[in-house]
C-alpha cells in the first residue's frame, strides 16, 4: 500500500538489501539488539469445531509503551482456504466493527484517517497469495490499548488414517518472487529468535454427532476434557510456553467419522431473498466408497514424473527425508510405466531428456542421481520447470502423474496454480507441503486444480507414508463421467456455488455448496446423486436430506459457499485478464461485500469516527515479527540463504516510513552467530534406516537377490543367510520371501512405507511359480498364511529374525513346497 500522507512520520527508510536473484529485503522494521518494544503483546485464539468446519477467533493485544502514536503492521500467514468474515477493533469502551470495501477505497479511506490523526485499521490479503494478510493499526496513542478480533471459517481436510486435520500456522517464511514477477510480493527480514516479543494462547472446543475418539498434536496439549457422557464434546488447550518454532496442528479422530451429511442453513433475515445471503444454502459432504474388485486391481501403466524442491530452504533434513523417499517411490513404481525426476531452485535440471519406461537400468541410474542431490540450487522457480513439463508430449496409453515436493516458498502462488489448471486435463497433481511454513494456498490449489491429493508434513512426521498413499491414490484407476444430479421439490430451484468435482478418490471427501431458492415445507426432502465412472464400471452414490435448515450454525454454511463462488470468480477473471471480462472483478466485489467474507479485491477498514481528539505527534511505524525458518549469512559480501532456523519480520512491498535505525550491528552480530553456529553443528550423516537399507536393494521387478547385502541388512552373515536357503529353491525366491517376511516380522509399523513394494514382489513369486503347480493353493495363498503367521509370532513372542524362522518353519515348508521353482521340492 502506498505511504500515509502525513508529514510528521520520520525519514523514509526504503535502502533495500538484495538477499539473492529475485528476493529483496527491507531494512526497515527490525527489532534492535536493546530490544526495542513493538506494540503487540499477545494472541489468543479460540477455536471451534463443528463435526468437519471449523471456526476460528484470533484476538491481537496491543498496547502503545512508546511516547508517540504509532502505526503497528503485522504480516501473517492463515489458511489459504479460509473464508475471513469478520474483523474489529476494542479501544477502551469503543467498539469499532470493520466494512468489507474495494481494496484501493479501503486503503484510500485509511489513509486519510490517518492523516487527519484519526485511529483506523486495515486488515487486506496479499494480491500475490491468499495465504497471507497484513493488519494495520493506525494511530495508537501513547499508552493507548488496543484489541483486534479476526474471524475466519474453514472446512477440515481428512487425513490418510480418517483424522481431521487443523493448522493454525504460526509460521510465515519469506515467499521467493521470481525475476520479472508482476506485484511486490511479501518481503520478509531476519531477527534472532530469541526476539519474538507476544505469546500465543490457544484452546478448541470439539463437538461432533459421533463421539471423539481422541484429539493428537504436534504440539504439547492440557489433558482432553469430555463435556459430557457420550464424548461427542470436549475442550482442549495449548500448553503453555509455546515456542512459535511449529505450526500449530490439531488432528481429531470421531468414531464411525466421516458419513456423508448434508447441512442447510437458513439465510440472513435482512438479506434481499433470492440473493446468496438472503437465501438458504446447503453444504453437502459426500464420501464416495469404491467396489473393493475395483480397488484392488491397482493399475501396471502411467507417467509418473517427480519434481523436488532444491532451493536452499530444503537443506539438512527436508532434502535427506526427500530422498528416502524418492527410493521408496521408485521401488514401488510398476514395470512397464514411465517416469522422470526434475529439480529445481533458481533454475531446475531433470534426469532424463524426456520419461523413460521403467527397468532395473533405468532405476538404478535415477537413483544414483538422486542420492547425489542436495538442496543447492539457490531460489524457489517453480513455474519454469512446470512449463517444460507440461510441454512434454503425453505417452499414449500412459496418464501423466505429477508429484511435486516443495516447503512452499513462492511468491507467484496464484500464476502456478492457473498453470495447473490450464493444464488440468492432461494430467493429475499431487503436491506436498514440507515444514513449517510451507503455503496452504500453494499446496492445496495445485492439487484440487490438478485434480489429485494435497499433503502436509510437519514436525516430526514422516514423509514416506503420506507420499506413498497419494501414489497409491495415482495407481488407482482414474474415476471420469463425473456428475451430481439433484432431486428437489417442484417450487425450489438449486445455484451450484461450488466448481464442478474433477477428482474423487477412496475415503477423500468431496464438497458441494449450492443455493436453494423458493419456499418448501419444513417437512419438504431432497436428494443428491453422484454418478461417475470407475475401471469401465458406472457407479453412484445418493444422499437424502432434510430441506429443513439447521439450527445454532449462525452463518457459517453460506460464508464457505459464498468464499467457494470468489474464489472461482477470482481465477475466471485471472484467465480473462487483458480480455473483456464480463465485470468478474465487479461480481467479486459485490459478492464479497455482501457476504462480508474477503477476496483479493477487498479489505477490511474500520475507522474511528467516535474520536473527537485528533492524535498529535509525529507517527511512528514498527513492523511485528512473525515466527519463520529463515536467516541470513554474508558470503563473499553477498547474503544467501541458509540452514538456522530464525524468527522473521515480514514487511510490506512499499516503503515503510519509520525511524531510521541501526541494522548494521545486528546483522553483523547474526552474521557472526550463524558463523558460529555452523562450525559447532555440522551434521554427521545418520546411520542409514534398516527399512530403507532392505528397500535400496529390491530389484526394480520386485525381487531381492541372495547376497552379502540382504544378509546385512537383514542383520546376518551372508554364510547364515546361504544356509537357511532351502536346497531346490531358487536364490531370488528365497532372497524375496526372507525380505518379506522381515518386513512383516519387524516393520509393521511402517508397513504404510512398504506395502506397494511388497506387492510387487508377491506379483514377481506369482510370475516365478507360473502354471507349473498342481497344487490348489496358489503362491499369494501360501505368502499371505505365512507373513500373518510371521506377523504374529514376533508380535507375541519378539524374536529375532531366525528365532523368527525357525518358529514358522512349518509355514515356510508348505510355502515353500508352492514357491519352489523347476519343479523341485523345497525343505529346510
Amino acid at each position: 500500500m502506498g505511504s500515509v500522507n502525513t508529514t510528521t512520520r520520520k525519514k523514509n527508510c526504503s535502502q533495500q538489501l538484495p538477499v539473492h536473484t529475485g528476493m529483496m529485503m527491507n531494512r526497515c522494521g527490525l527489532l534492535t539488539l536493546q530490544r526495542e518494544p513493538v506494540p503487540l503483546k499477545s494472541i489468543e485464539v479460540e477455536l471451534e469445531v463443528r463435526d468437519h468446519v471449523a471456526t476460528v477467533v484470533s484476538i491481537l493485544n496491543y498496547k502503545n509503551k512508546e511516547d508517540k502514536p504509532l502505526e503497528a503492521v503485522f504480516v501473517f500467514p492463515l489458511p489459504g482456504d479460509a473464508a475471513v468474515c469478520h474483523f474489529s477493533a476494542q479501544i477502551g469502551q469503543t467498539q469499532i466493527v470493520a466494512e468489507v470495501k474495494e481494496k484501493q477505497k479501503a486503503r484510500e479511506e485509511y489513509d486519510d484517517a490517518l492523516s487527519s490523526g484519526q485511529q483506523a485499521f486495515l486488515l487486506e490479503e496479499s494480491d500475490e497469495s491468499p495465504d497471507i494478510f497484513s493488519l494495520h493499526v493506525g494511530s495508537l496513542p501513547p499508552g493507548e490499548s488496543a484489541s483486534i478480533r479476526l474471524e475466519y471459517v474453514i472446512e477440515l481436510a481428512v487425513q490418510a488414517d480418517d483424522g481431521l486435520r487443523f493448522c493454525l500456522p504460526a509460521v510465515l517464511n519469506p515467499r521467493y518472487q521470481p525475476q520479472g514477477s508482476k506485484g511486490a510480493g511479501v518481503q520478509v527480514t531476519s531477527v534472532p529468535a530469541s526476539l519474538v516479543p507476544y505469546s500465543l494462547s490457544f484452546s478448541a472446543r470439539i463437538s461432533s454427532p459421533r463421539p471423539i475418539s481422541k484429539v493428537e498434536s504436534n504440539c504439547s496439549l492440557d489433558p482432553l476434557q469430555y463435556l459430557n457422557t457420550d464424548q461427542t464434546q470436549a475442550t482442549v488447550k495449548l500448553a503453555a510456553g509455546h515456542k512459535f518454532d511449529r505450526d500449530v496442528e490439531l488432528l481429531i479422530y470421531y468414531k464411525d467419522a466421516h458419513q456423508p451429511t448434508a447441512v442447510v442453513e437458513a439465510g440472513q433475515a435482512s438479506a434481499e431473498p433470492g440473493s446468496l445471503m438472503g437465501d438458504p444454502v446447503v453444504m453437502v459432504s459426500l464420501y464416495p466408497e469404491f467396489p473393493q474388485s475395483v480397488m484392488s486391481s491397482m493399475v501396471s501403466c502411467g507417467e509418473f514424473v517427480f519434481l523436488l524442491d532444491r532451493s536452499g530452504s530444503m537443506s539438512n533434513t527436508r532434502i535427506r527425508s526427500a530422498k528416502d523417499t524418492l527410493l521408496l517411490l521408485l521401488k514401488s513404481l510398476p514395470m512397464g510405466c514411465y517416469f522422470n525426476i526434475y529439480s529445481f531452485g533458481s533454475r531446475y535440471e531433470h534426469i532424463f531428456p524426456k520419461s523413460v519406461e521403467y527397468s532395473q537400468q533405468t532405476m538404478e541410474e535415477a537413483l544414483k542421481k538422486v542420492e547425489q542431490m542436495e538442496a543447492d540450487l539457490g531460489g524457489t522457480e517453480i513455474l519454469q520447470p512446470l512449463k517444460h513439463i507440461y510441454s512434454q508430449p503425453c505417452i499414449q496409453n500412459q496418464p501423466r502423474q505429477l508429484f511435486v515436493f516443495t516447503d512452499g516458498e513462492v511468491g507467484n502462488t496464484k500464476e502456478v496454480i492457473d498453470l495447473v489448471k490450464k493444464n488440468s486435463g492432461s494430467h493429475r497433481c499431487f503436491s506436498f507441503g514440507i515444514g513449517e511454513g510451507a503455503s496452504s494456498a500453494l499446496i492445496n490449489g495445485m492439487a484440487k486444480e490438478g485434480g489429485g491429493h494435497a499433503q502436509f508434513i510437519t514436525g516430526t512426521d514422516r514423509m514416506q507414508p503420506k507420499v506413498m498413499q497419494s501414489l497409491r491414490f495415482a495407481l488407482q484407476p482414474a474415476v471420469v463421467d463425473i456428475s451430481v444430479t439433484w432431486d428437489l421439490p417442484k417450487e425450489v430451484s438449486v445455484t451450484v456455488l461450488s466448481p464442478p468435482i474433477t477428482a474423487l478418490f477412496q475415503g477423500q471427501r468431496s464438497l458441494i455448496y449450492a443455493q436453494l431458492t423458493g419456499q418448501s415445507s419444513e417437512a419438504a426432502e431432497g436428494w443428491v446423486t453422484l454418478k461417475y465412472s470407475l475401471a469401465g464400471h458406472p457407479s453412484e452414490n445418493q444422499l437424502h436430506f432434510s430441506l429443513r435448515p439447521a439450527e445454532d450454525t449462525g452463518l457459517t454454511v453460506h460464508r464457505l459457499g459464498a468464499r467457494t463462488l470468489i474464489r472461482s470468480l477470482e481465477m475466471e477473471e485471472r484467465d480473462r485478464r487483458g480480455q473483456q471480462d464480463g465485470g468478474v472483478k465487479e461480481k467479486v466485489v459485490q459478492l464479497s461485500v455482501q457476504s462480508g467474507v474477503s477476496s483479493s479485491f477487498t479489505a477490511f477498514i474500520a475507522v474511528n469516527k467516535d474520536n473527537n481528539e485528533v492524535i498529535q505527534g509525529p507517527l511512528v511505524r514498527r513492523n511485528i515479527p512473525t515466527p519463520g525458518t529463515f536467516s541470513i549469512f554474508m558470503t563473499s559480501g553477498q547474503p544467501t540463504r541458509k540452514r538456522r532456523e530464525l524468527r522473521t519480520v515480514p514487511v510490506s512491498g512499499s516503503p515503510v516510513m519509520c525511524e531510521e535505525m541501526e541494522t548494521d550491528g545486528l546483522m553483523m552480530m547474526m552474521m557472526e552467530e550463524e558463523n558460529q553456529s555452523i562450525k559447532s553443528a555440522v551434521p554427521e550423516q545418520p546411520p542409514r534406516d534398516p527399512l530403507l537399507q532392505l528397500v535400496s536393494l529390491q530389484e526394480a521387478s520386485g525381487c531381492w537377490l541372495l547376497d552379502p547385502a540382504l544378509a546385512a541388512a537383514l542383520g546376518k552373515t551372508n554364510e547364515e543367510v546361504e544356509k537357511s536357503k532351502p536346497e531346490k529353491a531358487s536364490s531370488e525366491v528365497w532372497a524375496t520371501i526372507l525380505a518379506l517376511i522381515w518386513l512383516h516380522g519387524f516393520k509393521m509399523d511402517a508397513k504404510d512405507e512398504w506395502e506397494l513394494l511388497a506387492a510387487k514382489a508377491a506379483s514377481w513369486l506369482s510370475a516365478q511359480n507360473g502354471s507349473k503347480h498342481k497344487n490348489k493353493h496358489s503362491v499369494c495363498d501360501g505368502y499371505t498364511e505365512l507373513l500373518q503367521s510371521v506377523k504374529g509370532a514376533w508380535k507375541e513372542k519378539r524374536l529375532d529374525f531366525f528365532e523368527l524362522l525357525e518358529d514358522v518353519s512349518p509355514l515356510i515348508r508348505e510355502a515353500s513346497s508352492v514357491l519352489r521353482v523347476n519343479g523341485g521340492e523345497s525343505q529346510i
